[in-house]
Order: C-alpha cells, then sequence, then structure tokens
C-alpha cells in the first residue's frame, strides 16, 4: 500500500467485511493486523474452491436444478448487501468459495476490494470490477446496487449454458459487445432450458437498469419459487413508496389503476414485502418502515446512511397505507414494462383508470408529472387540445393506456 487511495480501499473492504460478517453466505472475518507496509486479515478458511472451478468439472455448466442452489445463495446474500447499503461491484465465479470439497458444501462470498457503501437515491461513477461481467451503466459511469444483479444475470447464463453472454478478444471489445449485443438465447443447450430459467435471466440482463429485478425480487421469481425461500426485505420497497407519497394525485391515481391489474406472478413479491412490514390491522405506517430497517442494522447500513430514506417518507407518519394501496405504491412501471404481458397489464389498468374517470385533474397538477412528457404535443394525452389554465380534464380517456402507464409518463 503506497498511496492514500489504496489504504483507504484497504480500510473500507475491512469495515464492509466487519460488518457484514456473520450472514450464512459471506466469508467469516476475524480479525486485522496493520504493520508499517501492510494490512493483514484473518479469514475463516474454505477449503472447496472456487465456484468457476465447479462449473468447469462439471463439463463447463450446471443443471438448472442444481443451478438453483447456486443462484439462490447468491441471490440470498447480494439481497443482504444491498439493504445494507453495500455494492460489491465484482460479483463473479471466482469471488465465491465452498466451504468444503462436498457437493452440497455452502459457498461463501468473498473479495470486497471493490466494494463500497451507496446511499439509496446515489449514483457512483468509477468504471471497476471484471470486463466479462460489468454492467452497461458501469461503463457509462452512473449506477447504483442494480450494477451487481447484471453480474448476476452474467453468471447464470454462464452456469445454465457453459458460455458467456458477452464476449470479445480484448477489454475494449467485451465493452462494446456488453452496450451494444443482446445475449444468445437461441443456440443449444437453451432451446432445451424451461422459459422460466430463460426469463429469470432476461430480466437481470436487461440493459436498462431501472428494468432489472432486485435480489429479493429474484427470490420470488418463478424458476426458483419450487424452493421456497425466505424473501428479505428489499430496500426498493422504500424507495419507491418514497416517491408514491410524496406525488401528484394524478400519478397516484394512475398507480393505483396499474395496481389493479398486476400479474400474480408479479403479487407474490409485493405480499411477501408487505408482510415482513409487520402490518398491524392490516395496514402499515412510517413506524413499519422504521421497525423493518431497525431490525437489520449494521455499521455498514449506518455507514451508507439508508435511514435518511426514512426522512422522505415523512407522509406516512400521518396515515395508514393497506395492502391495495402498498401495491400502488411498490410497484415499479420500469419492471412492469420489461413484461411480456405489458400491453394487456396496461390496457387492463387503463379500463380501471377510465371507471374512475369523474375525477378532475388539474393542468398544474399534470405538468408536475413530468412536464417533458405528458404536457408535450406529441404525448397522446395532450395531442387533441390543450385547456387554458384555469380548466380541468378528465382522469380518463384522452390517452392509450401505454402512452398513460408508461414508465416516462409516470415519472
Amino acid at each position: 500500500m503506497t498511496t492514500a487511495i489504496s489504504i483507504e480501499d484497504v480500510r473500507r473492504e475491512v469495515k464492509i467485511l466487519k460488518a457484514l460478517s456473520g450472514h450464512t453466505n459471506i466469508i467469516k472475518f476475524y480479525d486485522a493486523f496493520e504493520d508499517e507496509n501492510n494490512v493483514y486479515i484473518v479469514m475463516e478458511l474454505c477449503e472447496g474452491g472456487e465456484l468457476l472451478d465447479r462449473i468447469l468439472s462439471r463439463g463447463g455448466r450446471y443443471t438448472e436444478v442444481d443451478a438453483k442452489t447456486i443462484v439462490v445463495q447468491i441471490l440470498n446474500v447480494v439481497a443482504y448487501c444491498h439493504l445494507q447499503g453495500v455494492a460489491h461491484r465484482d460479483l463473479k465465479p471466482e469471488n465465491f468459495l465452498f466451504t468444503s470439497r462436498d457437493e452440497d458444501a455452502p459457498m461463501r462470498m468473498i473479495d470486497f476490494g471493490l466494494s463500497d457503501f451507496v446511499k439509496p437515491d446515489d449514483r457512483l461513477n468509477d468504471i471497476v470490477g471484471s470486463a466479462y461481467y460489468v454492467a452497461p451503466e458501469v461503463l457509462h459511469r452512473s449506477y447504483n446496487l442494480e450494477a451487481d444483479m447484471w453480474s448476476i444475470g452474467v453468471i447464470t447464463y454462464i452456469l445454465l449454458c457453459g458460455s458467456r453472454p458477452f464476449w470479445a478478444r480484448t477489454e475494449s471489445g467485451i465493452f462494446r459487445s456488453v452496450l451494444r449485443v443482446d445475449p444468445n438465447f437461441d443456440d443449444s443447450p437453451w432451446p432445451a432450458v424451461s422459459p422460466e430459467a430463460k426469463d429469470f435471466v432476461k430480466r437481470l440482463l436487461n440493459k436498462d437498469h431501472r428494468k432489472r429485478m432486485t435480489a429479493a425480487q429474484a427470490l420470488t421469481h418463478p424458476w426458483l419459487r419450487d424452493l421456497n425461500q425466505a424473501v428479505p426485505l428489499d430496500i426498493l420497497i422504500f424507495k419507491l413508496v418514497k416517491s408514491y407519497v410524496r406525488a401528484t394525485p394524478f400519478k397516484r391515481a394512475a398507480l393505483k389503476a396499474l395496481s389493479k391489474a398486476i400479474p400474480e406472478d408479479e403479487l407474490v413479491y409485493l405480499r411477501t414485502q408487505f408482510c415482513l412490514l409487520e402490518p398491524k390491522n392490516g395496514s402499515v405506517s412510517l413506524n413499519n418502515f422504521k421497525v423493518g430497517l431497525t431490525r437489520h442494522v449494521t455499521d455498514a447500513m449506518k455507514e451508507s446512511r439508508v435511514f435518511d430514506i426514512l426522512n422522505l417518507m415523512e407522509p406516512l407518519a400521518h396515515k395508514k397505507m393497506a395492502f391495495d394501496e402498498f401495491c400502488a405504491a411498490a410497484i415499479s412501471t420500469y419492471q412492469l414494462e420489461a413484461l411480456e404481458e405489458w400491453e394487456n397489464i396496461a390496457a387492463e389498468a387503463f379500463g380501471f383508470f377510465e371507471q374512475e374517470g369523474n375525477q378532475v385533474i388539474s393542468v398544474e397538477e399534470l405538468a408536475q408529472v413530468s412536464a417533458s412528457t405528458i404536457l408535450s404535443a406529441s404525448h397522446p394525452l395532450m395531442s387533441n387540445q390543450t385547456p387554458s389554465d384555469n380548466q380541468t380534464i378528465s382522469a380518463g380517456n384522452e390517452s392509450g393506456p401505454c402512452g398513460l402507464f408508461c414508465s416516462q409518463g409516470l415519472d
């Protein structure tokens, strides 16, 4: 360690290891020592080798059944890190070790040297990680926790087919592939892979980071649901509810209509998250969210200032939110757009929206929804006429479903 930056990096790694050690799938940290030239980190001995070696020993890929047991462990530990406000930033098979050589030995995540604390709404900008596993937004120097989910998508792709989704002979070529190329799901063995597994990987390898599943969401995906895994609290819920309680009446009305059209597969995740908040008499308030975070607090969560998000959820201090409104508050329109049945969902939601179209929405409220899209002359909602300042319009029938409920329109 010869520079102030490298010294700070190692100290941050030790701080993260110390804070997160104790989770079943994180390498156990015992102590750290420092002399004039080096820092010595004492950790658990894992004798089972790397996940990469296991993949190679199996001929390059896993069966779906065996891949699930690997992916679930990765998701569990990443969900834990993300709730604590820690981005690993270097997820790859080499950074998962088996505790022993037994076939069913548990894995431990290692190497937090590139990891960092990240506040809920902050963006990181340094390009780090391993080329084959780096997310597109990392290359654009603006990313958050979703970058780790891309890496898990790459790992799962490799587990299921034995090849990398993005490949080139040079690092710059790999980066171009990550930015421009779509993964191949046509060649062998993909035709023999289940539709659920393919959908799982596709929803992680979405180049739009806002449309990717979180680790907690991924644990409720149909591909993994038969394992009956416990699902942890998801920080995304806090972000979405924070936006909802501070949104305009127009946006909240649109989200409530959209929530009535959510597919059952998506409701599984929402029900789980609602139950984790331990509702009282069928409702949650700000206190439920505070208690939920406090139950999982570590020094890492404090360092990442995760609790700051509660200050922006203050409107919930004076009201209670039942499950139906929680669904409206906790859905991501970006993620719904990524579903194959999005147009049907939007059409059904639009029908619900029209049924309640007797409510009037002022032009000022429309402007707050999205000045850049809903008020643009080309937007379907405004294409026929623009009311004068003192007019109001119906909340219903001027826009087609996809135009009204698209993520841009609800931002």
